[in-house]
């Protein structure tokens, strides 16, 4: 394809919700290893520009691209703009992701407005960008989807109902879109535990919910945005290139209640 009058060959990849925190660390992660990316966001236009900017200062191209990906026509100008821009789509980081900040025990506290948009954004914009993408991501060569889902979604915990349900969902749906899509694409997906993030944020800024989170953790940390992110790269290139349907579990070794 051609990119500003020059034949251009990179790989490209769209990550959504990327921003900040892991989307953040995926899209630099790709930028990194070649990749051009479109660098989706919400709402925070001003980090999504300063993501774009680190991302051309290693040498390749990026596009801010602004869409609320639990809505199908923001989603489908966004992916227009992908096809415009770069005029191909290697790989697809379906991140972006919210919760309600309500606990589990607090049945009554949890609006159902909250539970429709965590699934609104973490379900159906998942399922909304991956299938407005297929028909681009089947022209390249060896194309791959990444969707980040959650250790919540893969055992009980301590986050609140519709994250971890949706989350579940995500799971259960990257398993079976693998087959809906294939073999063309390849489509896996990531499932991290704590990690420092807005999301994380407010256990982190209580030492004693802290404490309690990491206990349950064998490493006894919580993990870095660029640890979730180098799986992701593996995921979305051929170095994964005999996997499909997969989950890989990002999390410390936190695979018990906790």
């Amino acid at each position: 394809d051609r990119r500003g009058g020059a034949v251009v060959t990179r790989p490209v990849a769209l990550v959504t919700g990327a921003a900040r925190g892991i989307g953040r660390a995926a899209a630099l992660a790709l930028a990194g290893h070649g990749y051009d990316v479109a660098v989706n966001y919400s709402v925070s236009e001003a980090a999504a520009q300063q993501v774009a900017k680190q991302i051309r200062e290693s040498g390749v191209s990026a596009l801010a691209v602004q869409a609320d990906v639990a809505e199908e026509p923001a989603v489908l100008a966004m992916v227009a703009a992908v096809r415009e821009e770069f005029g191909r789509l290697d790989a697809l980081v379906n991140n972006a992701g919210v919760t309600a900040d309500v606990p589990p025990s607090d049945l009554d506290g949890l609006s159902m407005s909250g539970w429709d948009r965590v699934f609104a954004v973490n379900v159906r914009g998942m399922f909304c960008v991956t299938r407005a993408c297929v028909p681009l991501l089947r022209e390249a060569p060896h194309p791959a989807v990444v969707n980040t889902a959650s250790i919540a979604g893969l055992r009980p915990g301590p986050q609140p109902f519709p994250y971890a349900a949706s989350k579940a969902a995500v799971v259960n749906l990257t398993r079976t879109l693998a087959g809906g899509v294939g073999p063309a694409l390849r489509l896996n997906a990531v499932a991290p535990g704590w990690v420092i993030t807005d999301m994380a944020e407010p256990v982190l800024r209580r030492p004693a919910e802290k404490r309690k989170a990491t206990s349950t953790i064998p490493l006894r940390r919580f993990g870095r945005p660029e640890e979730v992110a180098m799986p992701i790269l593996f995921l979305a290139s051929d170095m994964s290139s005999y996997m499909t349907g997969e989950i890989i579990n990002i999390n410390g070794g936190n695979v018990l209640c906790g």
